[in-house]
């Protein structure tokens, strides 16, 4: 499965397009990553718990996107756009990560 963010796939033409798709991914923030980041937050440099996470949820929800262009008989996902939002619930952290694009049939 092709997958780009630009409006087409390089060196091919796109015959029909099949509509949106789309994929989410929340994930919980682990506390003890949390923790680890607001130290990081306070010396300075890169949080590499949050990295990971955001990571495994932007590829959950790259898959799922890619999972139901393929369902629709796609051959790619054009202009895809991801997302991430961080949440605040009674529960704690999440983070979310939505990918969306159009499928498309190319020739």
């Amino acid at each position: 499965m092709i997958v780009t963010t630009t409006d087409s796939a390089p060196g091919r033409e796109v015959s029909d397009s099949l509509g949106v798709v789309a994929g989410e991914a929340i994930l919980g923030v682990n506390i003890f990553r949390d923790l680890f980041a607001g130290i990081t937050d306070i010396l300075g440099g890169r949080s590499q718990g949050y990295q990971k996470a955001l990571r495994e949820a932007r590829d959950h929800a790259m898959r799922d996107m890619e999972e139901e262009a393929a369902r629709l008989g796609a051959h790619a996902v054009i202009g895809v756009d991801i997302d991430y939002e961080a949440m605040d619930t009674q529960k704690g952290a999440m983070l979310l990560v939505s990918c969306n694009g159009t499928a498309v049939i190319l020739r």
